[in-house]
């Protein structure tokens, strides 16, 4: 067997943040694919309530309850975020497939764009609503 020489390399790049730190571009990737998922839960919460009302006075009463408690109402707001990050991580990548902002600067510049206009979004909504 060969010599590896194992000792002077690291095994992976992921080691305790050491030898690899996160970058924007890779972090709003994988939120991008988060959000998407994630409004799957909100989807399925609102189609609940939506056969609730259309089942029985009482069980809609229980799941409205679900709805409109702390929680029920964390998992709307956090998909009301969800949606207006996906929006906007989409226009990036639309702009991306044109060949435009493909340099670190300017991508890292519409990842902050897509992170900071979603949560001025979301706040701008829920105080319009």
């Amino acid at each position: 067997m060969a010599d590896v020489n194992r000792g002077n390399r690291p095994l992976s790049p992921f080691m305790l943040g050491k030898y690899y730190r996160f970058q924007l571009n890779s972090v709003t990737s994988i939120l991008n694919r988060i959000t998407g998922n994630a409004m799957l839960v909100a989807a399925l919460l609102i189609v609940w309530w939506f056969l609730a009302a259309a089942t029985a006075p009482e069980y809609f009463a229980v799941v409205d309850w679900i709805v409109t408690s702390f929680i029920g109402d964390l998992v709307m707001f956090l998909s009301l975020w969800g949606i207006w990050y996906h929006l906007l991580a989409g226009i990036r990548h639309l702009i991306w497939e044109n060949g435009v902002g493909l340099d670190m600067s300017t991508s890292d510049k519409m990842g902050w764009a897509a992170i900071i206009g979603s949560v001025l979004l979301t706040l701008i909504t829920v105080a319009v609503i």
